[in-house]
């Protein structure tokens, strides 16, 4: 891997770093609505942040390439409403799948090819995570805040593996 893509792989699991924190910052504000499964679902989801940047450490490592955390910034989340605080969720879930097709991309540039399998795992992901985390705040806008719908998704997402 040449420094050039050293670099890129190094931005991206900052962006890793980044997103598990959006996701807690997330659940934060859920716990704070009473929503203990919403909560859970960010919690876990944040998790998933931290071992998506552990595998692309992996990745770089196993090169003998020297991954650096940059500094990890997380923008202040602005939400009045549940469903806001999930459409935050996939505004960064797409932001994550840009970065990773300009990963992509840089990688087919300079003929990468050890890199593939890693960025195509990534790219499949990213893709479920948009499906996933879309799926909820089109549910959301359905409920539109009504209490019984929270509620009722909070217990599913409560017992969701998603």
């Amino acid at each position: 891997m040449n420094e050039e893509l050293e670099v890129e792989f190094s931005k991206q699991i900052t962006r890793e770093f980044e997103s598990a924190m959006l996701y807690r910052q997330l659940a934060i504000e859920l716990e704070l609505r009473d929503l203990p499964g919403m909560a859970s679902w960010m919690r876990s989801h944040s998790s998933e942040e931290l071992s998506h940047a552990d595998r692309l450490i992996e990745h770089m490592t196993n090169r003998d390439n020297r991954p650096l955390i940059g500094d990890i910034t997380i923008p202040s989340v602005k939400a009045d409403t549940v469903t806001e605080i999930f459409e935050v969720a996939l505004d960064a879930e797409r932001d994550v799948s840009e970065a990773i097709r300009a990963l992509y991309r840089l990688a087919q540039e300079q003929g990468d090819i050890d890199s593939r399998p890693t960025i195509d795992w990534f790219v499949s992901e990213q893709v479920e995570e948009e499906a996933t985390v879309g799926e909820i705040v089109g549910r959301l806008q359905l409920v539109n805040e009504d209490g019984s719908g929270l509620l009722r998704m909070d217990a599913e997402l409560a017992s969701s593996n998603v």
